[in-house]
Protein backbone atom coordinates (compact mmCIF):
# COMPACT_ATOMS: atom_id res chain seq x y z
CA UNK A 1 0.00 0.00 0.00
CA UNK A 2 1.45 3.36 -1.04
CA UNK A 3 1.03 6.25 1.43
CA UNK A 4 -0.66 9.34 0.00
CA UNK A 5 2.38 11.34 1.04
CA UNK A 6 4.43 9.52 -1.59
CA UNK A 7 2.20 10.41 -4.54
CA UNK A 8 3.19 13.09 -7.02
CA UNK A 9 0.47 15.71 -7.07
CA UNK A 10 -1.98 16.51 -8.46
CA UNK A 11 -3.25 12.94 -8.28
CA UNK A 12 -6.73 11.55 -8.88
CA UNK A 13 -8.07 9.53 -5.94
CA UNK A 14 -11.01 7.14 -6.12
CA UNK A 15 -12.64 5.66 -3.02
CA UNK A 16 -13.64 2.16 -4.10
CA UNK A 17 -16.01 1.68 -1.17
CA UNK A 18 -18.07 4.74 -2.10
CA UNK A 19 -17.91 3.76 -5.78
CA UNK A 20 -19.34 0.31 -5.07
CA UNK A 21 -22.07 1.75 -2.86
CA UNK A 22 -23.09 4.18 -5.62
CA UNK A 23 -23.11 1.39 -8.22
CA UNK A 24 -25.26 -0.86 -6.08
CA UNK A 25 -27.75 1.92 -5.37
CA UNK A 26 -28.25 2.60 -9.09
CA UNK A 27 -28.53 -1.11 -9.88
CA UNK A 28 -31.32 -1.35 -7.32
CA UNK A 29 -33.12 1.61 -8.90
CA UNK A 30 -32.98 -0.04 -12.32
CA UNK A 31 -34.32 -3.27 -10.84
CA UNK A 32 -37.21 -1.45 -9.14
CA UNK A 33 -38.16 0.14 -12.45
CA UNK A 34 -37.78 -3.12 -14.36
CA UNK A 35 -35.29 -1.70 -16.87
CA UNK A 36 -31.78 -2.62 -17.93
CA UNK A 37 -28.90 -0.49 -16.68
CA UNK A 38 -26.48 0.54 -19.42
CA UNK A 39 -24.11 2.83 -17.50
CA UNK A 40 -22.47 5.71 -19.32
CA UNK A 41 -18.71 5.28 -18.89
CA UNK A 42 -17.73 8.65 -20.36
CA UNK A 43 -17.25 9.80 -16.77
CA UNK A 44 -15.00 7.00 -15.52
CA UNK A 45 -13.51 5.65 -18.77
CA UNK A 46 -12.24 2.73 -16.67
CA UNK A 47 -12.71 -1.01 -17.10
CA UNK A 48 -12.53 -1.55 -13.33
CA UNK A 49 -15.36 0.92 -12.81
CA UNK A 50 -17.29 -0.74 -15.65
CA UNK A 51 -16.99 -4.14 -13.97
CA UNK A 52 -18.51 -2.76 -10.80
CA UNK A 53 -21.19 -0.73 -12.57
CA UNK A 54 -22.35 -3.74 -14.60
CA UNK A 55 -22.26 -6.29 -11.76
CA UNK A 56 -25.52 -8.21 -11.95
CA UNK A 57 -26.46 -6.42 -15.18
CA UNK A 58 -26.44 -7.51 -18.82
CA UNK A 59 -23.02 -5.92 -19.34
CA UNK A 60 -23.86 -3.28 -21.94
CA UNK A 61 -22.14 0.08 -21.76
CA UNK A 62 -22.68 3.57 -23.13
CA UNK A 63 -19.63 5.49 -24.37
CA UNK A 64 -18.90 8.82 -26.05
CA UNK A 65 -15.67 8.40 -28.03
CA UNK A 66 -14.18 5.92 -30.48
CA UNK A 67 -11.24 5.60 -28.06
CA UNK A 68 -13.68 4.44 -25.38
CA UNK A 69 -15.29 1.96 -27.80
CA UNK A 70 -11.85 0.48 -28.55
CA UNK A 71 -10.74 0.46 -24.89
CA UNK A 72 -13.82 -1.31 -23.52
CA UNK A 73 -14.03 -3.77 -26.42
CA UNK A 74 -10.38 -4.66 -25.84
CA UNK A 75 -11.26 -5.45 -22.23
CA UNK A 76 -14.17 -7.72 -23.10
CA UNK A 77 -17.15 -5.33 -23.09
CA UNK A 78 -18.66 -6.01 -26.48
CA UNK A 79 -22.18 -4.50 -26.27
CA UNK A 80 -21.48 -0.81 -26.73
CA UNK A 81 -23.76 2.12 -27.53
CA UNK A 82 -21.77 5.00 -29.04
CA UNK A 83 -24.08 7.77 -27.86
CA UNK A 84 -22.83 10.65 -30.00
CA UNK A 85 -24.30 11.44 -33.40
CA UNK A 86 -22.39 9.38 -35.94
CA UNK A 87 -19.81 10.91 -38.25
CA UNK A 88 -19.26 8.71 -41.30
CA UNK A 89 -15.49 9.24 -41.02
CA UNK A 90 -15.56 7.13 -37.84
CA UNK A 91 -17.28 4.14 -39.41
CA UNK A 92 -14.07 2.42 -40.53
CA UNK A 93 -12.52 2.54 -37.05
CA UNK A 94 -15.73 1.25 -35.48
CA UNK A 95 -15.95 -1.52 -38.07
CA UNK A 96 -12.40 -2.58 -37.25
CA UNK A 97 -13.32 -2.77 -33.56
CA UNK A 98 -16.36 -4.90 -34.34
CA UNK A 99 -14.27 -7.30 -36.44
CA UNK A 100 -11.28 -7.49 -34.12
CA UNK A 101 -13.11 -7.88 -30.82
CA UNK A 102 -16.45 -9.39 -31.83
CA UNK A 103 -18.16 -6.27 -30.55
CA UNK A 104 -21.62 -4.96 -31.35
CA UNK A 105 -21.47 -1.19 -31.69
CA UNK A 106 -24.81 0.63 -31.79
CA UNK A 107 -24.78 4.04 -33.47
CA UNK A 108 -26.88 7.17 -33.01
CA UNK A 109 -28.24 9.61 -35.60
CA UNK A 110 -30.78 12.41 -35.86
CA UNK A 111 -30.60 13.41 -39.54
CA UNK A 112 -31.15 11.78 -42.90
CA UNK A 113 -27.80 13.13 -44.11
CA UNK A 114 -25.94 11.38 -41.27
CA UNK A 115 -27.82 8.13 -41.89
CA UNK A 116 -27.08 8.20 -45.60
CA UNK A 117 -23.38 9.00 -45.13
CA UNK A 118 -22.86 6.39 -42.42
CA UNK A 119 -24.82 3.79 -44.36
CA UNK A 120 -22.83 4.36 -47.54
CA UNK A 121 -19.50 4.12 -45.73
CA UNK A 122 -20.56 0.97 -43.89
CA UNK A 123 -21.82 -0.61 -47.11
CA UNK A 124 -18.50 0.08 -48.85
CA UNK A 125 -16.70 -1.72 -46.02
CA UNK A 126 -19.14 -4.63 -45.87
CA UNK A 127 -20.07 -3.58 -42.33
CA UNK A 128 -23.41 -3.55 -40.53
CA UNK A 129 -24.44 -1.53 -37.48
CA UNK A 130 -27.49 -1.18 -35.30
CA UNK A 131 -28.70 2.42 -35.09
CA UNK A 132 -30.79 4.35 -32.59
CA UNK A 133 -32.71 7.49 -33.47
CA UNK A 134 -31.92 10.40 -31.16
CA UNK A 135 -35.01 12.06 -29.66
CA UNK A 136 -35.02 15.56 -28.21
CA UNK A 137 -37.23 15.53 -25.10
CA UNK A 138 -36.39 19.07 -24.00
CA UNK A 139 -32.61 19.30 -23.82
CA UNK A 140 -32.29 21.16 -27.10
CA UNK A 141 -28.91 19.66 -27.95
CA UNK A 142 -29.53 17.03 -30.61
CA UNK A 143 -32.35 14.82 -31.78
CA UNK A 144 -35.72 15.07 -33.48
CA UNK A 145 -38.88 15.87 -31.57
CA UNK A 146 -41.06 12.91 -30.60
CA UNK A 147 -43.99 14.49 -32.47
CA UNK A 148 -42.03 15.60 -35.57
CA UNK A 149 -42.82 14.26 -39.04
CA UNK A 150 -39.06 13.96 -39.49
CA UNK A 151 -39.00 11.03 -37.05
CA UNK A 152 -40.80 8.68 -39.44
CA UNK A 153 -38.84 9.93 -42.45
CA UNK A 154 -35.60 9.27 -40.58
CA UNK A 155 -36.67 5.80 -39.50
CA UNK A 156 -37.67 4.84 -43.05
CA UNK A 157 -34.29 6.04 -44.31
CA UNK A 158 -32.61 3.64 -41.89
CA UNK A 159 -34.94 0.86 -43.03
CA UNK A 160 -33.88 1.43 -46.63
CA UNK A 161 -30.21 1.04 -45.75
CA UNK A 162 -28.44 -2.21 -46.55
CA UNK A 163 -25.96 -1.72 -43.70
CA UNK A 164 -27.92 -0.11 -40.87
CA UNK A 165 -30.52 -1.82 -38.69
CA UNK A 166 -33.09 0.25 -36.83
CA UNK A 167 -32.81 -0.64 -33.13
CA UNK A 168 -35.01 1.96 -31.47
CA UNK A 169 -34.84 5.39 -29.86
CA UNK A 170 -32.58 7.17 -27.39
CA UNK A 171 -32.90 10.42 -25.47
CA UNK A 172 -30.87 12.28 -22.86
CA UNK A 173 -32.37 14.80 -20.44
CA UNK A 174 -29.24 16.88 -20.07
CA UNK A 175 -31.34 19.86 -19.06
CA UNK A 176 -31.97 18.11 -15.74
CA UNK A 177 -28.54 19.48 -14.77
CA UNK A 178 -29.89 23.03 -14.96
CA UNK A 179 -32.64 22.79 -12.34
CA UNK A 180 -32.65 22.22 -8.60
CA UNK A 181 -34.91 20.15 -6.42
CA UNK A 182 -36.80 16.92 -6.77
CA UNK A 183 -40.02 18.42 -8.12
CA UNK A 184 -38.34 20.06 -11.13
CA UNK A 185 -36.18 17.02 -11.87
CA UNK A 186 -39.14 14.64 -11.59
CA UNK A 187 -41.02 16.72 -14.16
CA UNK A 188 -38.06 16.50 -16.56
CA UNK A 189 -37.73 12.76 -15.91
CA UNK A 190 -41.36 12.24 -16.85
CA UNK A 191 -41.02 14.37 -19.99
CA UNK A 192 -37.93 12.36 -20.93
CA UNK A 193 -39.76 9.06 -20.45
CA UNK A 194 -42.99 10.15 -22.12
CA UNK A 195 -41.21 11.65 -25.13
CA UNK A 196 -39.09 8.57 -25.78
CA UNK A 197 -42.06 6.22 -25.33
CA UNK A 198 -44.27 8.33 -27.62
CA UNK A 199 -41.59 8.29 -30.33
CA UNK A 200 -41.34 4.51 -30.01
CA UNK A 201 -45.11 4.11 -30.20
CA UNK A 202 -45.29 6.20 -33.38
CA UNK A 203 -42.61 4.06 -35.01
CA UNK A 204 -44.33 0.82 -34.03
CA UNK A 205 -47.68 2.11 -35.29
CA UNK A 206 -45.97 2.73 -38.65
CA UNK A 207 -44.80 -0.89 -38.72
CA UNK A 208 -41.20 -0.08 -37.84
CA UNK A 209 -39.19 -2.14 -35.34
CA UNK A 210 -38.35 -0.69 -31.90
CA UNK A 211 -36.39 -2.94 -29.58
CA UNK A 212 -34.72 -0.24 -27.49
CA UNK A 213 -36.28 2.72 -25.68
CA UNK A 214 -33.32 4.30 -23.92
CA UNK A 215 -33.33 7.23 -21.48
CA UNK A 216 -30.72 8.53 -19.17
CA UNK A 217 -29.11 11.06 -16.94
CA UNK A 218 -28.14 10.67 -13.31
CA UNK A 219 -30.67 13.22 -11.98
CA UNK A 220 -33.60 11.71 -13.88
CA UNK A 221 -32.54 8.14 -13.07
CA UNK A 222 -32.56 9.02 -9.38
CA UNK A 223 -35.81 11.02 -9.43
CA UNK A 224 -37.97 9.18 -12.00
CA UNK A 225 -41.23 7.97 -10.50
CA UNK A 226 -41.96 5.57 -13.35
CA UNK A 227 -40.11 4.25 -16.39
CA UNK A 228 -43.08 2.50 -17.96
CA UNK A 229 -42.41 1.79 -21.63
CA UNK A 230 -38.63 2.27 -21.25
CA UNK A 231 -36.21 -0.63 -21.77
CA UNK A 232 -32.97 0.82 -20.41
CA UNK A 233 -31.45 3.79 -18.59
CA UNK A 234 -27.98 5.26 -19.06
CA UNK A 235 -26.86 7.36 -16.06
CA UNK A 236 -23.13 8.02 -15.76
CA UNK A 237 -21.82 10.45 -13.15
CA UNK A 238 -23.62 8.52 -10.37
CA UNK A 239 -20.61 6.21 -10.13
CA UNK A 240 -18.48 9.05 -8.73
CA UNK A 241 -20.98 11.83 -7.87
CA UNK A 242 -19.76 15.40 -7.42
CA UNK A 243 -20.65 18.76 -5.92
CA UNK A 244 -22.94 19.58 -8.83
CA UNK A 245 -25.08 16.56 -7.94
CA UNK A 246 -24.93 17.52 -4.26
CA UNK A 247 -26.10 21.06 -5.14
CA UNK A 248 -29.30 19.77 -6.75
CA UNK A 249 -30.06 17.19 -4.04
CA UNK A 250 -29.19 14.05 -5.99
CA UNK A 251 -26.62 12.82 -3.46
CA UNK A 252 -24.74 13.85 -0.33
CA UNK A 253 -21.12 14.88 0.07
CA UNK A 254 -20.48 11.45 1.56
CA UNK A 255 -21.40 9.91 -1.83
CA UNK A 256 -18.56 11.65 -3.69
CA UNK A 257 -16.04 8.93 -4.58
CA UNK A 258 -13.64 11.11 -6.58
CA UNK A 259 -11.18 13.68 -5.25
CA UNK A 260 -7.96 15.37 -6.29
CA UNK A 261 -4.93 15.18 -4.02
CA UNK A 262 -2.94 18.42 -4.11
CA UNK A 263 0.00 19.99 -2.28
CA UNK A 264 0.07 23.39 -0.60
CA UNK A 265 2.83 25.28 -2.42
CA UNK A 266 2.48 28.76 -0.95
CA UNK A 267 0.71 31.38 1.16
CA UNK A 268 -0.20 34.82 -0.12
CA UNK A 269 -0.98 37.13 2.84
CA UNK A 270 -1.81 40.03 0.48
CA UNK A 271 -4.64 38.17 -1.24
CA UNK A 272 -5.35 35.92 1.79
CA UNK A 273 -5.01 32.81 -0.37
CA UNK A 274 -3.40 29.40 0.00
CA UNK A 275 -1.82 28.18 -3.25
CA UNK A 276 -2.04 24.53 -4.29
CA UNK A 277 -0.55 22.71 -7.28
CA UNK A 278 -3.95 21.69 -8.71
CA UNK A 279 -5.29 24.26 -11.14
CA UNK A 280 -7.83 24.42 -13.93
CA UNK A 281 -6.38 21.44 -15.77
CA UNK A 282 -6.43 19.27 -12.64
CA UNK A 283 -9.84 20.34 -11.32
CA UNK A 284 -11.71 21.81 -14.34
CA UNK A 285 -13.37 25.22 -14.26
CA UNK A 286 -16.89 23.84 -14.19
CA UNK A 287 -19.18 25.13 -11.48
CA UNK A 288 -22.79 24.59 -10.57
CA UNK A 289 -25.29 27.18 -11.76
CA UNK A 290 -24.80 30.49 -9.95
CA UNK A 291 -27.80 30.14 -7.70
CA UNK A 292 -26.58 26.76 -6.42
CA UNK A 293 -22.89 27.35 -5.91
CA UNK A 294 -22.69 29.61 -2.85
CA UNK A 295 -19.73 28.61 -0.75
CA UNK A 296 -18.58 25.87 -3.12
CA UNK A 297 -16.18 27.82 -5.34
CA UNK A 298 -14.39 25.42 -7.71
CA UNK A 299 -14.29 22.64 -5.14
CA UNK A 300 -14.38 21.94 -1.40
CA UNK A 301 -11.16 21.39 0.53
CA UNK A 302 -10.57 18.43 2.85
CA UNK A 303 -7.64 17.06 4.80
CA UNK A 304 -5.63 14.53 2.78
CA UNK A 305 -6.78 11.66 4.99
CA UNK A 306 -10.49 12.00 4.28
CA UNK A 307 -13.34 13.67 2.42
CA UNK A 308 -15.01 15.73 5.14
CA UNK A 309 -14.87 19.37 3.95
CA UNK A 310 -12.94 21.78 6.14
CA UNK A 311 -15.34 24.47 7.41
CA UNK A 312 -15.37 27.66 5.39
CA UNK A 313 -12.67 26.67 2.86
CA UNK A 314 -13.04 26.31 -0.90
CA UNK A 315 -10.98 26.64 -4.07
CA UNK A 316 -11.95 30.21 -4.95
CA UNK A 317 -9.81 30.81 -8.03
CA UNK A 318 -8.08 28.73 -10.70
CA UNK A 319 -5.17 29.31 -13.04
CA UNK A 320 -3.80 26.64 -15.35
CA UNK A 321 -1.61 24.93 -12.74
CA UNK A 322 -2.51 26.90 -9.60
CA UNK A 323 -5.52 26.65 -7.36
CA UNK A 324 -6.19 29.36 -4.76
CA UNK A 325 -7.94 28.38 -1.56
CA UNK A 326 -9.89 31.07 0.29
CA UNK A 327 -11.56 31.12 3.68
CA UNK A 328 -15.08 32.26 4.42
CA UNK A 329 -13.87 35.08 6.67
CA UNK A 330 -12.04 37.93 4.98
CA UNK A 331 -9.84 39.27 7.78
CA UNK A 332 -6.10 38.91 8.29
CA UNK A 333 -6.80 36.82 11.37
CA UNK A 334 -8.95 34.41 9.33
CA UNK A 335 -6.20 34.13 6.72
CA UNK A 336 -3.54 33.44 9.35
CA UNK A 337 -5.70 30.68 10.84
CA UNK A 338 -6.03 29.16 7.38
CA UNK A 339 -2.25 29.35 6.82
CA UNK A 340 -1.66 27.54 10.13
CA UNK A 341 -4.19 24.84 9.22
CA UNK A 342 -2.68 24.40 5.74
CA UNK A 343 1.11 24.85 6.03
CA UNK A 344 3.33 24.83 2.96
CA UNK A 345 3.98 21.21 2.02
CA UNK A 346 0.70 19.91 3.46
CA UNK A 347 -1.54 17.71 1.35
CA UNK A 348 -5.23 18.38 0.80
CA UNK A 349 -8.03 16.69 -1.10
CA UNK A 350 -10.40 18.71 -3.28
CA UNK A 351 -13.92 17.45 -3.98
CA UNK A 352 -14.77 18.36 -7.60
CA UNK A 353 -17.79 20.13 -9.03
CA UNK A 354 -17.99 18.06 -12.20
CA UNK A 355 -16.46 14.60 -11.95
CA UNK A 356 -16.53 13.98 -15.71
CA UNK A 357 -14.43 17.01 -16.58
CA UNK A 358 -12.13 16.57 -13.58
CA UNK A 359 -11.32 12.94 -14.34
CA UNK A 360 -10.85 13.34 -18.09
CA UNK A 361 -7.22 14.63 -18.24
CA UNK A 362 -5.80 11.98 -15.92
CA UNK A 363 -4.42 8.64 -17.14
CA UNK A 364 -5.02 6.68 -13.92
CA UNK A 365 -6.93 6.42 -10.66
CA UNK A 366 -5.18 5.95 -7.33
CA UNK A 367 -7.63 3.69 -5.53
CA UNK A 368 -8.20 4.17 -1.81
CA UNK A 369 -10.89 3.03 0.62
CA UNK A 370 -12.07 5.13 3.51
CA UNK A 371 -10.40 7.80 5.62
CA UNK A 372 -6.69 7.42 6.21
CA UNK A 373 -6.27 4.80 3.52
CA UNK A 374 -3.17 4.58 1.37
CA UNK A 375 -3.28 3.65 -2.31
CA UNK A 376 -4.48 0.06 -2.69
CA UNK A 377 -4.36 -0.15 -6.48
CA UNK A 378 -3.85 1.87 -9.62
CA UNK A 379 -6.52 1.63 -12.34
CA UNK A 380 -5.95 2.73 -15.91
CA UNK A 381 -8.47 4.53 -18.08
CA UNK A 382 -9.19 5.55 -21.64
CA UNK A 383 -8.19 8.98 -22.92
CA UNK A 384 -8.61 10.96 -26.11
CA UNK A 385 -11.10 10.53 -28.95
Amino acid sequence: MTPLAELTTPALLLDVGVLERNCEAMAQRAARHGVALRPHLKTAKSVEVARRATRGQAGGLTVSTVAEVAYFARHGFTDLTYAVGIDANKIEALHDIQRTHGARVTLLADSIEAVQAAGARARALGATFRLLLEIDTGGGRGGVGPHDDELLLLAREVQRSESLLLAGVLTHAGHSYHVQGGTAIRAIAEAERAGAVHAAERLRAAGLPVEVVSVGSTPTAVCAQTLEGVTEMRPGVYTFCDLDQVARGICGVEDIALSVLATVIGHNPRSRRVLIDAGALALSKDQSAAEFRSGLGFGLVCQAEGTVPLPGLCVAELHQEHGLIACEGDSDADAQAMFRALPVGARVRVLPHHACMTAAPYDRYHVVEGAGSGVQAVWDKARGW
